[in-house]
């Protein structure tokens, strides 16, 4: 059955420990140096990626808030364009009322003067007109100055009493 042969034992832990002694020394250190580069650079990957997370959550909030300042600039140009836009519109408004006014009172002096050029017109032609049917009238040798001077007092009588 079985048998246990010494010898076999002895070269069988004798090989086991040399294959040990050279894989420590030819393959276990390299692959032990591997490992060891492998778990530093994951290390390194996993602070870069921390990092590069941080980094992005600062500059994700260096966005918002250059947003809300975008926003609020925004905000303060339109109130002012409109602010602007009223006090314009109230200051052509009021230039134009001021020019109409002022229309309006030369058209009242113009229609005035006129008024007043068609009486003085309107005397002028009423004194001939009382002179000439005073002439048909009277035939009296009157002279001309005279007849002038009667009609235009009769006028400012009448004038006088209608209130001009």
């Amino acid at each position: 059955m079985l048998e246990i042969n010494s010898g076999l034992i002895l070269w069988t832990i004798l090989t086991f420990i040399i294959v040990l002694i050279i894989l420590r020394k030819a393959a276990w250190k390299p692959l032990l140096g591997a490992l060891s580069a492998r778990e530093e650079s994951i290390r390194a990957s996993l602070r870069d990626a921390e990092n590069a997370r941080g980094e992005a959550a600062r500059l994700l909030e260096e966005n918002r808030r250059q947003l809300a300042q975008a926003e609020e600039q925004s905000r303060r140009i339109i109130r002012e364009g409109r602010d602007l836009g009223e006090r314009l519109k109230a200051e052509l408004l009021e230039k134009a009322n001021a020019t109409t006014r002022g229309m309006i009172e030369q058209a009242k002096e113009e229609i005035h003067r006129e008024k007043d050029a068609a009486l003085i017109q309107l005397r002028s032609e009423a004194t001939d007109l009382v002179i000439a049917a005073a002439g048909k009238i009277l035939d009296a040798n009157l002279d001309t100055p005279k007849q002038r001077q009667l009609a235009d007092a009769a006028i400012r009588e009448i004038a006088g009493a209608s209130g001009r």
